[in-house]
């Protein structure tokens, strides 16, 4: 049995003895059980509760579910924070929400027991195929709790015994690509072209989006300061660093965005520009999709390894993304025009982000305090050149 893709050494023996228990249970009820593979599923239910980005990341394993199922009923499982996000998948014909304590930033969310009793009422649905694109033991749980005619995900993170057809998550291919080669796989044909945008954005927030930037010229450089986590917060200042000098040499107008929680880091790139720049703050609470169409109307995004960057990608914003930790293989934005700047030390990138090292626990880890703001303004000069008017942008998801 492979290893499994879990950090933490006691967590990772806990899993390895259940999956040694699940596989002893399956192989002795495997003689009685009837699974059948359905060749034509008609009802199938995905699931991806992790957050924004994982959820973006997912998409093209989605449409590919769409293209290769196009009469079916697909139902999608998120947490209530993307289920806006998840209402304008063009694939997707129902949304369904649940929310996992173990995701949940405001300490809400149920236990393990409520999760499994919401999962059990989906057995109201006759579901041919239940697909789960996240690689965790819990939510294998939930996808066998669904009775699916047939279930699937990754084994990797534990519980493949409790599913039909369990792959190995692979932690050296992005996110995307392990998402479409587990669909691949469950249908045993190639994906067709597919050729719809993978997210359809309301008129009325690109009429909020445009209202917002009100007269703000171009280039607009959006710039999203907060690093989700202590462990991939690039230097406040070195953003600032950045802005001022788009508004200098370039007089771009700066789109400031973040949630509630990121005004504090917000005001403080918003102070430190010159008086008398072309700023537009947006953060706050605008709605996911909101955010979208605004940064559709953007010229270039300067961000971290975030939400925002995975969603500018998927509307076609080129973007300068700044990898620490994370593994660039398995996040990075992969538009035409889009940069991600790092270092490469011997021990970057670890993408320990949930449980980082300790000498990297209360402050900037080294793989971002060696990104110089040079190197990030380069880049965004280099993607403003490429994209001036009249020059194509990164095509949407």
């Amino acid at each position: 049995m492979p290893a499994l893709q879990i950090y933490d050494p006691r967590e990772r023996a806990l899993v390895a003895a259940g999956d040694l228990l699940l596989s002893a249970s399956a192989a002795v009820a495997r003689p009685f059980r009837r699974r059948t593979k359905p060749r034509s599923p008609t009802r199938i239910l995905l699931l991806r509760l992790e957050r924004i980005g994982d959820l973006l990341m997912a998409l093209p394993g989605i449409a590919a579910v769409r293209a290769l199922a196009p009469a079916a009923r697909i139902d999608l499982v998120v947490g209530s924070w993307n289920a806006e996000l998840a209402r304008a998948i063009t694939a997707v014909d129902n949304v369904l929400t649940l929310d996992a304590q173990w995701l949940a930033r405001d300490g809400g969310g149920l236990g393990l027991s409520g999760l499994l009793k919401a999962a059990t009422a989906w057995r109201r649905e006759p579901y041919d195929l239940a697909i789960n694109f996240e690689p965790d033991v819990r939510s294998n749980l939930l996808i066998a709790a669904a009775g699916a005619r047939w279930t699937v995900g990754y084994r990797s993170a534990g519980g493949g015994p409790l599913l039909d057809e369990a792959l190995e998550y692979d932690p050296a291919t992005h996110t995307s690509d392990n998402s479409t080669r587990l669909v691949q796989t469950v249908f045993g044909t190639a994906i067709p072209a597919m050729r719809e945008p993978l997210l359809t954005i309301a008129e009325e927030h690109r009429h909020r989006a445009r209202a917002r930037l009100g007269s703000a010229g171009h280039p607009i450089v959006a710039m999203h300061v907060s690093g989700g986590r202590p462990v991939k917060q690039w230097d406040p200042a070195r953003f600032a660093d950045v802005a001022r000098r788009l508004v200098a040499g370039r007089r771009a107008a700066i789109l400031l965005t973040g949630s509630t929680a990121d005004r504090p880091l917000v005001e403080e790139l918003a102070r430190a520009l010159p008086a008398g720049s072309a700023i537009v703050d947006a953060s706050g609470d605008e709605s996911l999709l909101t955010l979208a169409a605004l940064l559709g109307e953007a010229d270039l995004l300067v961000t971290g390894d975030t939400g925002p960057m995975h969603l500018a990608a998927a509307v076609g914003t080129p973007i300068v993304a700044v990898f620490g930790p994370s593994d660039p293989r398995r996040y990075a934005p992969r538009g035409a025009r889009d940069q991600v700047v790092r270092v490469d030390l011997p021990c970057a990138p670890c993408n320990r982000i949930r449980l980082p090292p300790a000498r990297c626990t209360g402050r900037v880890p080294d793989c971002l305090a060696l990104v110089s703001a040079d190197r990030v303004f380069d880049a965004a000069v280099g993607i403003l050149d490429q994209c001036a008017p009249g020059v194509a942008r990164n095509a949407p998801a």
